[in-house]
């Protein structure tokens, strides 16, 4: 009952958003610069079309054959980031125009808009293509080094790759898929951690976009935990799968990774919203470590970064998120603000390091600006 009165709510705000999201849009863009015919009734139009594109995505993504959905997916998603972005800067400019008073009636007032929505328009199509590219030419490789004051010395130089929010489904594919496998081999890590959101969608219909990740190499193996999107995607039979494929699924679990006589514990748990979607899951940090010696260092795979909250009085000694995306689309970092401190790269707390990844690749507008997608490279050394 919880469940379907969330999904409610969120699916009546959501359609509020959208509605009034487009009504604003033709009002600023279309009405108030007063464009003349054909070319309103074209942008109206394209408006409507947009709106309706929004609607259809994840009706297509669950009922039409893969290869049809994508021509709903790729337009719609583009359309997304435009929108949005066009939205950000309506904003910004009606604040501009009443600080400066550049509103105003007449002739010369309705110039002024026009100058003003041309502005926006042109900031916004710029914005999107730049976001497009950066979107499309895939993960720029970060590195990071960090020094831990319990790692053993003869573990010095552990590296750990790490990948995240990869959104496998309508837009991303094996292709994607087999590309981010070459990269993370090539890297010869130590050990590969996913965290979280893999896929978007049903196994029936997106299995086969995963399959490449059975090629990941590393000396310990390639372990993940389960993101938001994970869990609305159908949690169990994913995990079923990744594991299938030689992937270790931490699920409020903890292991041992061993190597010439010195050990450290690898501990990952559930998404941090898994019990909003299933009763039978909750993200548990102290089952995840009970019963290890707490004289051993700990890394901890957890999908939410707010996770580290709690973990890092606990004995953790880094924590590797994602979730956030690093905001993906600006100036959107700056609202994940609002609801975590921890949306992108390094944070120490209680003597234990947070890595937050901007994620490996993108969902919803098949945008990045300002926000690259990455996979990186922890090194970890003995403080």
């Amino acid at each position: 009952m919880r469940r379907t009165a969330l999904i409610a709510v969120f699916i009546s705000v959501l359609l509020l958003v959208l509605i009034g999201g487009h009504v604003y849009l033709a009002r600023r863009l279309v009405l108030a610069p007063d464009l003349p015919a054909p070319w309103r009734e074209m942008a109206l139009a394209l408006i409507a079309a947009g709106a309706a594109l929004l609607v259809l995505q994840p009706i297509a993504e669950r009922t039409m054959p893969r290869r049809w959905a994508r021509w709903i997916a790729w337009p719609a998603s583009l359309w997304m980031g435009f929108a949005f972005l066009s939205l950000v800067l309506l904003f910004v400019a009606g604040v501009a125009q009443t600080i400066i008073g550049a509103a105003g009636g007449g002739t010369a007032g309705l110039t002024a808009t026009r100058l003003w929505t041309g502005a926006v328009f042109g900031l916004a199509l710029s914005g999107a293509i730049v976001g497009v590219r950066t979107a499309l030419r895939g993960p720029v490789l970060e590195r990071l080094e960090l020094r831990v004051r319990r790692w053993p010395a003869a573990l010095d130089g552990f590296r750990i790759v790490q990948i995240s929010d990869i959104h496998l489904g309508s837009l991303l594919d094996r292709r994607f898929a087999a590309a981010v496998v070459e990269r993370c081999n090539a890297l010869r890590p130590d050990l590969v951690a996913i965290t979280g959101d893999l896929v978007d969608g049903a196994i029936e219909r997106i299995a086969a976009e995963v399959e490449p990740f059975a090629g990941l190499e590393a000396v310990h193996g390639a372990y993940f935990v389960t993101g938001n999107h994970d869990y609305y995607s159908g949690v169990d039979p994913w995990v079923a799968c990744i594991e299938a494929l030689g992937i270790r699924a931490l699920r409020n679990q903890c292991v041992a990774i061993e190597r010439g006589g010195a050990s450290f514990d690898l501990a990952g748990v559930e998404d941090h919203h898994a019990h909003l979607v299933s009763d039978a899951h909750r993200s548990n940090v102290p089952l995840a470590l009970a019963g290890r010696d707490p004289e051993r260092a700990l890394v901890l795979l957890a999908h939410d970064p707010l996770t580290f909250r709690r973990a890092s009085s606990l004995g953790i000694d880094v924590q590797l998120s994602g979730h956030t995306h690093g905001g993906q689309l600006w100036p959107f970092r700056y609202l994940v603000r609002l609801s975590s401190p921890y949306v992108v790269g390094h944070y120490q707390h209680n003597g234990a390091h947070l890595y937050v990844s901007r994620g490996t690749g993108f969902w919803g507008p098949a945008m990045r600006l300002f926000a690259p997608a990455e996979i990186t490279e922890i090194t970890l050394r003995s403080a």
